[in-house]
């Protein structure tokens, strides 16, 4: 068995990140000015009945006039956040979808690019009780054998495979 260190554990750091968002919700950044952001209302419509799940996901936004939503708290995950173009992005992705997919897929993608960038480097030598810790939650862990970006995380080669390698069969 062959693992990729690195795939390995940055598939495990975004398993763990996911389930906190999921257990503990998005942490949320609070604006100190509200931004304003100017929609067509039927965008306003849908974002304002969409507002309880997109508060779940750590944007707390209202309905601010007919043609205005108002945004007071984005994810922190997020960093700074373009909010018109974000919501302009959700209105138009709750029109399509039914549902603010879109805000879920960015907090996703940045989950991912947190775990990679804090992931153990491909090349380090890990001790014998890294790479048993590493297995063991590998093991425990659901969709471990691909990291975030679809590659595999590891690699099962048979005697035969390695005889072969070498040109012995």
């Amino acid at each position: 068995m062959l693992v990729d260190q690195h795939a390995a554990h940055e598939r495990l750091v975004y398993e763990r990140l996911k389930a906190a968002l999921a257990r503990d919700g998005v942490k949320r950044q609070t604006l100190l000015l509200p931004d304003v952001v100017e929609l067509d209302e039927p965008s306003c419509d849908r974002l304002e009945a969409a507002a309880a799940k997109l508060a779940q996901l750590g944007l707390v936004v209202e309905r601010f006039g007919r043609q205005a939503m108002l945004v007071r708290e984005t994810p922190a995950l997020l960093g700074t956040v373009d909010a018109r173009a974000l919501l302009h992005d959700l209105a138009d992705d709750i029109a399509e979808h039914g549902d603010a997919l879109l805000l879920t897929e960015r907090l996703h993608a940045v989950c991912s690019s947190m775990a990679c960038h804090g992931s153990v480097r491909a090349g380090r030598a890990l001790s014998t009780l890294e790479m048993n810790a590493l297995l063991r939650e590998m093991e425990a862990t659901p969709n471990s054998s691909q990291c975030n970006h679809g590659r595999p995380t590891l690699v099962h080669l048979a005697r035969a495979d390695i005889e072969r390698l070498f040109g012995r069969r």
